[in-house]
């Protein structure tokens, strides 16, 4: 590919088998979709697996892409699904679990933490703690809306949702993310 293509160029020419155009996808969404997974999944065998599962998606569906989506709106809808999927088998399989109990496992907690044990280095993680704590849909909505600053109506296409339970959603996560992280806000 000695030229430049456009994103449509592109997608025709990898639905056609040009092996060189679909690299070229993959390496213009691949960190994109590596952080919406990862903030969906944190980081892990998971979050890998659902990457390159989102990829080899879109590679069977790129003969019946239509285009009525940016290809990164394509592939995000993808990976939430994907991510969703997952969450549901985690939460079967690790149902008989609470948040919090197992925190040597390294398993997501809401638990209070006290601005003593709290670094500046450690804030980062905190937060990420407290958002793989949220409930899935929760969760979506905002690795959606604030990760990714996605609009109301772009969360609410790609959840396949009304915008106004994807502001209720929004709302309620807001709402435990802030209790969850109030030590942190104690410690400014």
């Amino acid at each position: 590919m000695d030229q430049p293509w456009t994103e449509r160029g592109l997608v025709a020419a990898a639905a056609g088998g040009d092996e060189a155009a679909f690299r070229q996808l993959v390496q213009e969404h691949e960190g994109a979709i590596a952080a919406t997974v990862t903030a969906m999944l944190g980081a892990g065998d998971d979050a890998d697996d659902v990457g390159q599962e989102t990829f080899v998606r879109f590679l069977r569906a790129l003969p019946n892409f239509r285009g009525d989506a940016a290809v990164r709106t394509y592939l995000t809808r993808i990976a939430i699904n994907l991510s969703l999927d997952v969450l549901a088998r985690r939460r079967r399989r690790f149902g008989w679990l609470r948040l919090g109990v197992t925190a040597e496992r390294d398993e997501p907690t809401v638990a209070a933490i006290s601005p003593e044990e709290i670094d500046r280095d450690d804030r980062r993680r905190q937060i990420r703690l407290a958002v793989a704590a949220l409930d899935p849909i929760h969760r979506a909505v905002v690795v959606l809306r604030i990760l990714e600053e996605r609009s109301t109506r772009e969360t609410a296409e790609l959840l396949q949702l009304p915008e106004g339970t994807v502001m209720s959603r929004l709302k309620r996560a807001l709402a435990r993310l802030a209790i969850a992280l109030e030590p942190l806000e104690n410690d400014r």
